[in-house]
């Protein structure tokens, strides 16, 4: 795992040694993603220069350093990621005789020898792993940028008045050559809807996130770039579905059968590492399957992770630590301070480079930061949900759709606005509904849910306004928040008829991948393990395993109230059902108790900063009224709150950092 940055200008370097300094800036500004070494690369002729930041992973010695060329001098490449079958690449190329002397066991020399053998693309397809890459083709002049299937690494590129820039992250990318950032509103506005900015969008001016699955070719001396799509999700989810029919011919024993022989091999492939490696563990189904089919084919005992919090509520150690003791695992658990959690907000801008408002993101930070303790590597349960069919949306929307459809859009209206009454009584701690939710053990987020259903169910016109409701923070139905950004399938996929012909529940599963996972999930994980130096690497994500969840029939996923059928009856099999059943509650904090307590200072004091407010063009009086209600306790807004608080803490973090032109930039709020 690594980071990588680079530039490519339209002329000849005229003081090399001036860029290589700033090329240096730039890779010093992400030394967290690899603190082992670093290594530079340039041709002043060529205008090209590429850094990398290196976290020794595989092939701890210096034949595992880049930037790496092919042995023919063809290729020079910086990479951030892993591929995981990349012995299997090796043992192809041997196979077919090519002239290539290994000079190490590293996947960084077997990925630059394939591409100079295969080419770029046909690689890329071949590899099944996450990755950030760029390769200069010393023959050609052409600089190529890639991102994996489904946008585990990040990749930025911006277009300056010198040439190009790109890095694993913002803060290195605005050192680069001519940069000069600015806020997009647009993206800002997209931010507003969702707390993260989507694919597609960047939050500074001129920069773009390179698509997962995508390579992107840039030839400077005849200014052309071509943006070309390789594989990723939607080509292995509907390549999965061409083979459907062949599937229901199984019964759900024998699919579960061939799933677990797949997700063996992938675990056992992200196993291989030159470093102590582990597992965190939540104790739901996916880390814990991850967990089981690690201990089953560790050489030792695997180590797993799990943090809890002291407030019982939002606590699910206790879980974990079963599944821990029912594995055999060496378990480590963390106990979140609330202390350290609030200590830890002022730098969240810093950490995840552009604004980010999931706030699972406190304890994601603080796991990792723990387990770089023991671990340098850590394989997660990311990517399940959205490829198995895990959220409540997957498994009840449609169903609720079909039956609230019947009924007239008043009356469903007037539920609606019924239901908001449980947004009171969800506010007070200490009423008799919230304390009956709790003693039927439901997540405390219950009630917040069952408003937030009832009330889209009230607006809906059809499926798509369900997964819109549930996938924005704030929308066109919130005055004074009205950022009006709704994602649409055409924005987002190729075959358009092809996706919206699935059924419901795959097509939510399809959006998710598409938005919620790179856009919010995996920034989430990328971000905080990469701040602590830690490589994280998800199973469920590896292109083997995408096809062939997308090859089953919709029942082996999600089925009547059950989500994730098929990973539930492969771990059943290893582990009691009683371990594992329990409602979903995610990665819950007591945000809204937070913001009227230990955060209110800090909170009041960014959304009274009129300078900020009138950066991000936010209304001034629907904020004071939104933090207003909250404080009083007249509804819970905590989540809202906390979109506009990591923006206000991004801007006055980064305003001069990064030199923004600070001359408001009206948006339709």
């Amino acid at each position: 795992m690594c980071g990588i940055t680079g530039f490519m200008t339209y002329v000849p370097f005229s003081n090399e040694g001036q860029k290589l300094r700033q090329l240096s800036e730039m890779t010093d500004a992400i030394k967290h993603r690899g603190p082992d070494a670093e290594g530079f690369w340039s041709d002043k002729d060529d205008g090209i220069a590429l850094g990398h930041r290196r976290l020794s992973v595989l092939d701890l010695s210096p034949t595992g350093a880049q930037p790496i060329s092919s042995s023919d001098g063809h290729l020079m490449m910086v990479y951030n990621g892993e591929i995981y079958n990349h012995l299997a690449l090796r043992e192809k190329i041997n196979a077919q005789g090519a002239d290539v002397t290994w000079r190490g066991t590293s996947d960084s020399e077997t990925l630059v020898e394939a591409m100079s053998l295969w080419g770029i693309e046909k690689t890329l397809k071949e590899c099944c792993g996450m990755f950030s890459l760029a390769v200069w083709d010393r023959n050609e002049k052409v600089l190529t940028l890639a991102r994996d299937n489904l946008g585990e690494k990040p990749l930025y590129f911006g277009h300056t008045p010198e040439g190009l820039v790109f890095a694993s992250e913002l803060k290195a990318l605005c050192l680069g050559p001519g940069m000069r950032p600015q806020i997009d509103p647009t993206a800002m506005t997209a931010f507003l809807n969702y707390g993260y900015v989507p694919e597609g969008f960047c939050i500074l001016r001129g920069v773009s996130k390179l698509k997962p699955g995508y390579t992107a070719t840039f030839r400077l001396d005849r200014d052309i770039v071509e943006i070309r799509r390789f594989q990723g999700f939607e080509a292995l989810a509907l390549a999965g579905q061409a083979t459907v029919a062949a599937s229901e011919m199984l019964d759900l024993s024998a699919r579960s059968s061939e799933l677990e022989a797949l997700l063996k091999g992938v675990v056992g492939e992200q196993m291989l590492s030159d470093v102590r490696l582990g597992c965190f563990l939540s104790g739901g189904v996916d880390s814990s399957l991850v967990a089981c089919l690690m201990q089953a084919q560790g050489a030792t005992q695997t180590r797993t992770f799990s943090i809890g919090f002291a407030e019982a509520r939002f606590n699910e150690a206790p879980h974990a630590a079963k599944v821990a003791e029912h594995l055999k695992t060496d378990h480590t658990e963390f106990l979140l301070r609330e202390e350290e959690a609030l200590d830890l907000v002022p730098n969240l801008p810093d950490i995840y480079d552009e604004p980010f408002a999931d706030s699972s993101q406190i304890p994601t930070v603080l796991l990792c930061r723990e387990a770089r303790k023991s671990v340098t590597v850590a394989l997660t349960g990311d990517g399940a949900d959205e490829i198995f069919g895990g959220y409540n949306r997957h498994v009840f929307g449609p169903s609720l759709w079909r039956k609230a459809a019947r009924v007239p859009k008043w009356l469903r209206a007037s539920a609606g606005r019924a239901a908001s009454t449980l947004d009171g009584f969800a506010v007070s701690e200490s009423s008799a509904v919230r304390r009956l939710v709790a003693k039927t053990r439901l997540p405390v987020t219950t009630l917040d849910k069952t408003a937030r259903l009832v009330s889209a169910l009230g607006k809906a016109r059809d499926v798509e306004d369900i997964y819109a409701h549930f996938s924005q923070v704030f929308s066109a139905h919130d005055r004074g928040f009205d950022a009006g950004y709704r994602a649409q399938p055409d924005h987002l996929f190729s075959n358009v008829d092809q996706i919206r012909r699935l059924p419901h529940s795959e097509w939510m599963m399809a959006m998710d991948a598409v938005t919620y996972l790179p856009g919010d999930i995996l920034v989430k994980v990328d971000r905080a393990a990469m701040y602590s130096s830690l490589e994280t690497r998800a199973p469920f994500l590896d292109p083997r395993v995408v096809q062939a969840a997308w090859s089953l029939p919709q029942s082996a996923r999600v089925d009547g109230n059950t989500g994730k059928v098929i990973l539930r009856d492969i771990l059943y099999r290893h582990v009691p059902r009683e371990l594992i059943e329990r409602p979903k509650q995610g990665f819950s904090i007591p945000l809204d108790r937070w913001l009227r307590g230990a955060l209110r200072v800090w909170a009041d004091n960014l959304l009274k900063r009129r300078d900020l407010l009138d950066i991000a063009t936010l209304d001034t009086i629907a904020v004071n009224a939104l933090w207003d209600d909250h404080i009083n306790k007249r509804a819970n807004n905590g989540q809202k709150l906390w979109v506009l608080l990591m923006l206000l803490a991004w801007i006055d973090h980064y305003s001069d950092v990064l030199g923004f032109d600070q001359t408001a930039q009206r948006i339709s709020v």
